[in-house]
């Protein structure tokens, strides 16, 4: 290969990994497995090794992966850098690492770290008392001050025991996988995008403007360094953790001292053989000297401390048959497939069964009953089907279609346009009325408060509800109710049941975001019934008619026409009239038109108006409340420490606008 073809590679790997860095850092949503990304880095790597003259300042290799951005939180100086790990693959490398350490210093001591798969964090105390949370950002300059969601995460200690003047330390905020499996439940429940895995979860949580959101999707977090302390005097890594540990400082888990590179490898595996059984996701072990001068003396690069390693683990795949494609039901009605399998051992643990995702990655992998498929684990901890042996494929088999009914309820199942989902459409259907019906009394629907998750569940079971009509009729049942203790004892059933009869007066746009249309929630649901004004007028409307709506576009108004003319929820809407659930529209909430027809993005944080207060009069004075900037946008109302809306803004030449000016603006 000729040196311009060694540069274009060069040129092409750097972009590659520059962009997939950026979806994993900044965006929180990779698009390659963190296996495929080594692997890209590892290339890169080893051309750079060989042409050391074609190494550029910029190259993926001489900077810390991410960047620091401005509409997380205020950007704050790293007082310690927060430095990325050199990644080694190989055990022969592990070895010469010790090896360089042990020619360096005089009796080396290691300690070997689970590796968390999370996002770093710097806490810092003053006088013994949490006074800033930092993310890592761009690892050398500055990173994003996020204190108000680190208060709220529980493994994040407030407060030492000891007034120490400074004392900061560096951690990692992951998510369990537990905690991970509900928030993911509650967004499919809501129509939302699910999560692609917990440290991409970890990441967007952390990140939040609105901390009571990180509360809600509870984080955990370890500490696993001290970044730099005053008022006190530590010699070692070990010594540090002892002295978190009497602070009430949450340190990683299982760490290991060795003093060998036989130790060290004995730890590593250790910890390999550990994953499966862990709470949460590893993506390798660390490889760190213990001892403080030590690591002074070895120093840093401008990417990696010199003084540690991130050992990680091969993916482990094996080849097994499969038995079975079975298909459940989800919250919105999502058809999954998953792949039963002869069970096998992968990371020391039993796995049998893998998500197939829909019927096009079926497709793509050419899956047939009876087939003898290759299944993995990577870091992630999630077995997938990595494809399919063909020259071992049974004669006969045949391909497998998700068909077009429901498996649950036998009704019928569609593939939405423009999407890999296939749907069951009955919204009675028995997988999904539990997750329809606590949309249904949500806040942002009709707020039923009271009635959570467990009364759903034992009313369904019971059989008191079976769709959402029922639950206007349950004071009919109260003595039963009260009798079985479903909902609670008398007081607090009566509560409820006053709640239920209060929301019959609820304006209708509540009403139409507890359908559980596809694409339509709060925002959508208001403008559809500013435009129509009932249920029963948009009810009757064409297609050509729900697309005049602001924002309605082609699919969502699909999907409402299709809703009104299902004849289940044609009976159930009949009966909530019967009910007395009201249908039109009485107030609209709306005080002037100074914003009619404009509509008005939020960025940053206002003076003296939460974003909830901004967005209220925004809509009070006739105008739309946006969550992105678009040439559609008339106005970006900006606060302090405004991000890239504000970048994307002035690029479209939208006018620009503070609190002030807006408030002039609705006459306030």
């Amino acid at each position: 290969m000729d040196i311009k073809e060694i540069k274009k590679e060069l040129a092409a790997l750097r972009k590659e990994i520059k962009y997939h860095s950026n979806c994993y850092y900044n965006n929180d949503e990779p698009e390659i497995s963190d296996y495929e990304f080594d692997q890209l880095m590892l290339r890169l790597k080893r051309l750079e090794a060989e042409y050391p003259e074609l190494i550029t300042k910029t190259s993926p290799t001489q900077l810390v992966g991410g960047t620091a951005k401005r509409e997380a939180g205020v950007l704050v100086p790293h007082d310690v850098p927060m430095l990325s790990l050199q990644d080694v693959f190989a055990r022969e490398e592990v070895v010469a690492f010790v090896k360089s350490m042990q020619e360096q210093l005089p009796e080396p001591v290691f300690v070997v770290e689970e590796k968390i798969d999370g996002l770093s964090l710097a806490l810092r105390y003053r006088n013994g008392e949490l006074t800033q949370a930092v993310t890592r950002g761009d690892g050398v300059v500055q990173g994003e001050d996020v204190t108000e969601n680190a208060l709220v995460i529980n493994d994040v200690q407030k407060h030492l025991q000891e007034a120490v003047p400074y004392f900061e330390v560096r951690g990692e905020v992951y998510m369990t996988r537990e905690a991970f499996e509900k928030v993911n439940a509650r967004q499919e429940m809501l129509g939302m995008k699910t999560f692609a895995n917990p440290r991409n979860c970890a990441a967007g949580t952390l990140r939040q403007l609105d901390s009571r959101i990180t509360r809600e999707r509870n984080l955990s977090m370890f500490v696993f360094n001290l970044q730099t302390a005053e008022g006190i005097q530590l010699k070692s890594h070990t010594e540090a953790y002892d002295f978190m540990k009497k602070q009430g400082i949450k340190i990683i888990n299982n760490y290991h001292v060795c003093r060998t590179a036989k130790e060290v490898l004995e730890a590593i595996d250790a910890i390999g053989e550990s994953r499966g059984g862990l709470p949460y996701d590893i993506d390798g072990a660390v490889v760190k000297i213990n001892s403080f001068d030590q690591r002074q003396r070895l120093g840093a690069t401008s990417k990696v401390p010199r003084w540690a390693i991130a050992y990680k683990y091969p993916p482990e795949e094996k080849e097994t048959r499969l038995l079975n494609i079975e298909l459940s039901v989800g919250r919105t009605g999502r058809i999954t497939p998953t792949a039963v399998f002869e069970p096998i051992m992968l990371c020391g643990t039993k796995v049998e069964r893998a998500t197939l995702h829909n019927q096009d990655y079926i497709d793509s992998l050419d899956i047939c009953l009876g087939d003898t498929i290759t299944v993995f684990k990577s870091g992630e901890i999630i077995p997938k089907v990595k494809s399919v042996v063909k020259d071992k494929r049974p004669a006969g088999a045949a391909r497998f279609q998700i068909g077009d009914t429901c498996p649950v309820c036998g009704a019928k199942a569609v593939r939405e346009d423009n999407s890999s989902d296939i749907k069951c459409i009955n919204p009675s259907c028995p997988a999904q009325l539990e997750n329809h019906i606590i949309n249904f009394v949500s806040r942002d629907a009709m707020n039923i408060k009271g009635i959570g998750e467990q009364n759903i569940r034992a009313l369904i079971d019971a059989g008191y509800i079976k769709d959402i009509a029922d639950i206007f009729v349950l004071g009919r049942y109260r003595d039963e109710l009260i009798a079985q203790g479903i909902i609670g004892k008398e007081k607090n059933t009566d509560k409820v049941l006053a709640v239920i009869e209060e929301a019959k007066n609820n304006e209708p746009q509540r009403l139409l975001t507890g359908f559980g249309i596809a694409g339509i929630g709060k925002a959508a649901g208001r403008e559809l019934m500013l435009h129509f004004g009932s249920i029963d007028a948009l009810a009757q409307a064409d297609l050509e008619a729900i697309k005049e709506v602001r924002d309605i576009g082609e699919i969502s108004a699909k999907a409402i026409y299709d809703y009104f003319r299902d004849p289940v929820n044609i009976k159930i809407i009949q009966r909530l009239k019967t009910y007395g659930v009201n249908m039109e529209l009485k107030d609209t909430g709306i005080k002037s038109d100074r914003l009619a027809g404009k509509t008005i993005v939020i960025t940053g944080t206002l003076p003296t108006l939460s974003r909830n207060e901004a967005k209220e009069l925004v809509e009070a004075n006739g105008g739309k409340a946006a969550g992105s900037v678009s040439k559609k946008t008339d106005y970006l109302l900006v606060g302090e420490a405004a991000g890239s809306k504000l970048t994307k803004a002035n690029e479209l030449g939208i006018t620009i606008i503070d609190e002030a000016e807006f408030l002039r603006i609705i006459g306030k």
